[in-house]
């Protein structure tokens, strides 16, 4: 298997909305199962130039496949322009492979060599565990809890505000 980190092209729509409502990443991504192809394909055409997002493309028997995808929306309010939200995902086979990890490589030396961000901040679920360990291994630190953030398996579920600076 070989795999590159590139930025998304329209093209990558089918692989992302099927990573989007896979059970095992929609819990954790305010996906629903239900999300049509024309809302991904829609995402993409509304970028800007405000908006960074790469996939993590793999090459197995000569098949192409996103199994990753991870995005800055940099703030465009001129005085809030040095901060960025984050947002990620991982193809449930898989996940706990280095993908996320790579992803988030990628995006933060784009963030803080090219982008000049000093500020990135993300929402995470509390129960996530595993997101929780990565985002710390990259500087991210809880800020806050966000009680009944969203609905999760027929509850309400919290979650955490992470943030990462950049030293200036």
């Amino acid at each position: 298997m070989t795999m590159i980190i590139r930025a998304v092209s329209l093209e990558d729509y089918k692989d992302i909305n099927e990573i989007r409502c896979m059970a095992g990443v929609r819990e954790n991504i305010l996906g629903r199962i239900s999300e049509r192809l024309e809302q991904s394909k829609g995402f993409i055409q509304s970028l800007d130039h405000n908006d960074h997002l790469l996939v993590a493309e793999i090459k197995e028997e000569d098949e192409k496949k996103i199994v990753g995808v991870i995005g800055l929306n940099v703030n465009s309010n001129p005085r809030t322009r040095h901060t960025a939200s984050l947002g990620m995902m991982v193809h449930k086979a898989y996940q706990g492979t280095g993908i996320g990890k790579k992803l988030m490589s990628e995006i933060l030396d784009l963030a803080d060599n090219w982008l000049m961000l000093v500020r990135i901040e993300l929402g995470v679920f509390t129960d996530n565990e595993k997101a929780i360990k990565l985002y710390e291994k990259f500087g991210f630190k809880i800020e806050g809890t966000k009680k009944y953030a969203a609905i999760k398996n027929g509850r309400y579920a919290d979650e955490y505000i992470m943030a990462r600076y950049k030293n200036i």
